[in-house]
């Protein structure tokens, strides 16, 4: 597996023990048995780099507000989509994605979705 961007990420998730698998060529992080988080920095569609938030449309509005940069990603197609992005380069980027983990840690439950079984 290739290095996982924003380690600092998983040593704020570890009461949790978070598992960590690739997905997308980025890396998939799982509590509980959900997916909670992408962390994804790759060469192609840069501007998708940051941290991957696993929820729903009805949570956007929510957690828009605590989450101001939140945006839909680019990447997976055009107008609104359900999974959203902390964007790395944004100027609040490693704020955000510390005030997201302590949300993860509450067990916010508009944080994360139940993977899809086989």
């Amino acid at each position: 597996m290739k290095k996982i961007p924003f380690e600092f990420v998983l040593d704020h998730l570890l009461p949790l023990e978070p598992v960590v698998k690739p997905m997308f060529g980025s890396h998939a992080v799982y509590t509980g048995g959900q997916i909670v988080i992408i962390l994804r920095n790759k060469k192609d569609h840069l501007e998708d780099n940051g941290v991957w938030v696993a929820t729903e449309k009805k949570f956007h509005n929510s957690l828009k507000v605590e989450f101001p940069s939140m945006r839909s990603i680019k990447l997976l197609g055009k107008g609104v989509t359900k999974w959203q992005v902390l964007p790395f380069t944004d100027d609040d980027f490693e704020e955000s994605v510390v005030k997201l983990c302590d949300l993860i840690l509450m067990g916010d439950k508009r944080i994360g979705i139940a993977p899809d079984s086989k």
